[in-house]
């Protein structure tokens, strides 16, 4: 087999997809400079959107919809004309055609992003928070970054970046807490059973208006909430504004602050968890009587035993078993002389 005869055919070839390449080279060139400009005109439409809706806030993440709807449809466009310059037999119907024919596959393949694009875009739209509001969303809470059409970003108080696809965002709760202007916050304050609840309820109420931050409009309000084992609790609510993380804590701060300091000064008593275990010696007058055993503290102004600490009772026990002793002593003296 000659070498020259199997070598030629290959080289035509080679050579003729080199010359097709030189002759389609200016409409490769003419068709890369129609995709830059288009490209770039997408970039120019999906500001020009956004700085017609960046006056009206209610407007905002419309514009960053159809921003980026438009951004999409312009660089679509350049392809598809770009396209045509380099294959003039292309047309759009074709490709058209073959999207819609391998349609389903695609549905199949893409649906997690389709699920997530669609959730972007009913987010931006419905608005249930926007951006620069601060969330809370499972384990996650931080200020919302960027809301996309894949997925929403915010960035926690500790410095982290969270990403949340929009499917998971739009399908579960998320609490948002700059919802409104003012939020209202709340703290459980015990005192001890021997307070008067009345005087250190106007206690509190005097330290929560000193401090600035806290609004006179809802007015802040003390409630009893519970008679717990060794305190009587006291839910102290006030309102700030604005409701943000930051000004949040620091209101806390000086609100707790203030009343632990007005409270401890006009003595009321701030008690640490106690329990107390009573013993009962049954055989004492006052078994039985429930009018008189010393049952809890304090015990009021009625007459109670004293009660009996466990040294007195131990010092008994003891006495108790010597006279024992010294008994079974005297009963064995006595049987060994009446035996001699």
């Amino acid at each position: 087999m000659n070498p020259e005869t199997s070598v030629g055919p290959v080289w035509n070839k080679v050579q003729g997809m080199i010359n097709g390449a030189i002759i389609l080279l200016p409409n490769i060139v003419l068709a890369l400079i129609v995709f830059a400009l288009f490209f770039f005109a997408a970039r120019w439409f999906k500001l020009l959107v956004k700085r017609l809706t960046r006056r009206h806030r209610q407007a905002r993440n419309l514009g960053l919809v159809l921003g980026r709807l438009s951004q999409g449809i312009v660089i679509l466009v350049g392809l598809f004309i770009a396209l045509s310059i380099v294959i003039p037999t292309f047309r759009a119907g074709d490709l058209i055609q073959l999207l819609g024919i391998s349609g389903v596959a695609i549905g199949f393949a893409f649906r997690d992003i389709l699920q997530n694009f669609l959730a972007g875009i009913l987010i931006l739209l419905t608005e249930p928070f926007r951006i620069d509001d601060q969330i809370v969303f499972k384990d996650f809470e931080g200020t919302v970054e960027n809301i996309e059409t894949r997925a929403t970003t915010i960035r926690t108080y500790d410095g982290r970046r969270i990403v949340i696809p929009n499917s998971e965002l739009f399908t579960n709760s998320v609490t948002v807490n700059t919802a409104f202007e003012n939020r209202r916050l709340e703290y459980d304050v015990g005192i001890g059973y021997g307070d008067d609840i009345n005087r250190a309820k106007e206690l509190m109420l005097e330290a929560i208006h000193s401090v600035d931050d806290v609004l006179q409009d809802p007015a802040p309000d003390v409630l009893v909430v519970e008679l717990a084992e060794s305190t009587v609790n006291i839910r102290a609510r006030w309102w700030i504004k604005p409701p943000r993380r930051a000004d949040s804590l620091d209101a806390r701060d000086q609100v707790l602050t203030a009343i632990k300091n007005k409270l401890v000064t006009n003595g009321i008593d701030l008690p640490f968890p106690t329990q107390q275990i009573l013993f009962h010696d049954q055989t004492e007058e006052t078994d039985g009587d429930r009018g008189r055993q010393r049952e809890g503290w304090p015990a009021g102004k009625k007459e109670v035993p004293k009660p009996r600490g466990i040294s007195d009772a131990l010092r008994r026990i003891a006495e108790m078993r010597a006279q024992r002793n010294g008994s079974e002593s005297n009963n064995n003296r006595d049987q060994t002389a009446n035996d001699d």
